[in-house]
């Protein structure tokens, strides 16, 4: 009986004792970053060969149960416990080695824009951001504002959140793998506070996802940065009014520019803009390759408009629907409160189904 995998599964589990024993050895961890890349490798790896263990342990029981209930009857219970576990376990060791995307297990870097919509669409902006802070929440995860530009109501006209695990995501699960398919057009149908008349409006608000690149995934050469400070902007009597602390940072080779100012301080202004610049360079680097590699992947929209939306949140109906997968639930309150695991895990079957295909899910 042939193993799921075959030869692709050996290297694997050698691959994985490699592993083992380098993080047993004491000088991988002078060097966190490589040490992290390892452990997060071997954590990815640990499901496949504890799956494939199992199935080899179930087919060694099976030939040896089915040898016994020949002469015992007692047996013929156990042969037939079996018989049915091993399917199921073929099956999951078949998924965990179908292709899987490499930054499943990455932090990520979750930017919100306020679009059409005025205040309202700010008003929403801050409203998914909570959204976020409290999935976060709920999984354990940390959450960091790196940069917010508010408005006068409260709300965010751009903003940039950093969220990642606790340690090394168990099974290469980090939050890159659940919340990849945020990215897009997320557009909202309610009375906005702004209005008089009672009307229902519609605004939206662009989220873009984007895995946080680690030193060893992009080098930046200092002489392709121009990097100007200024006074920061904002909401009246801050202190980061006073001096120039802002910090923006243009990668000359590709125009990217970022600019942070949540810092008081111009250095950690600076350091907050480079893990942007770092994430974006990775994303920019990979939406490359896949274009080169095949039309049907795309990126995550870069305008915010309403016509152009990957789920939409109706108030009066209490709705919110996906419209990628057809995805409808009417509890939008427990989503906005965090409860996103319902869509999130549609959207992860959705996706999971499309790979065993050769396709993928549009992010």
């Amino acid at each position: 009986m042939d193993t799921p995998g075959g030869d692709r599964l050996g290297e694997l589990r050698d691959e994985y004792q490699q592993l083992e024993q380098r993080l047993a050895d004491p000088a991988l961890h002078a060097d966190a970053n490589e040490a992290r890349r390892v452990g997060r490798r071997y954590a990815e790896l640990g499901p496949i060969v504890r799956t494939a263990g199992e199935l080899d342990t179930a087919r060694a029981d099976l030939s040896a149960a089915t040898e016994l209930a020949t002469e015992d009857a007692s047996f013929a219970p156990e042969v037939d416990a079996l018989t049915t576990m091993i399917p199921k376990l073929e099956e999951r060791l078949a998924e965990l080695l179908a292709p899987r995307d490499p930054n499943d297990g990455k932090d990520v870097i979750l930017e919100i824009k306020a679009g059409e919509g005025g205040d309202e669409s700010a008003l929403f902006a801050g409203d998914l951001l909570r959204m976020y802070l409290r999935y976060a929440e709920r999984h354990g995860w940390v959450a960091e504002v790196i940069d917010a530009e508010e408005t006068d109501l409260g709300g965010y006209k751009d903003l940039s959140v950093a969220i990642k695990t606790k340690g090394i995501p168990e099974g290469g699960i980090g939050v890159w793998a659940r919340l990849k398919f945020e990215g897009g057009v997320h557009r909202v149908q309610r009375v906005p506070v702004t209005e008089s008349q009672g009307r229902i409006h519609t605004s939206a608000a662009g989220v873009l996802v984007l895995p946080e690149a680690e030193d060893v995934d992009v080098t930046i050469d200092p002489n392709d940065l121009r990097i100007d400070v200024y006074r920061s902007s904002g909401p009246g009597g801050q202190s980061v009014n006073t001096t120039d602390s802002a910090v923006r940072i243009t990668h000359l080779p590709t125009g990217i520019v970022v600019s942070c100012q949540n810092e008081k301080s111009q250095l950690q202004n600076k350091e907050q803009a480079l893990r942007i610049l770092r994430a974006r360079l990775l994303a920019a680097a990979q939406e490359e390759a896949d274009a080169a590699a095949s039309d049907a992947r795309r990126s995550q929209v870069r305008t915010v408009d309403r016509s152009e939306r990957i789920r939409t949140y109706n108030f009066p109906q209490s709705r919110i629907t996906d419209h990628r997968i057809g995805f409808t639930a009417y509890n939008l309150d427990q989503v906005l409160d965090g409860d996103l695991d319902a869509v999130l895990d549609a959207l992860a079957e959705a996706d999971r189904a499309a790979r065993l295909t050769g396709t993928e899910l549009r992010r």
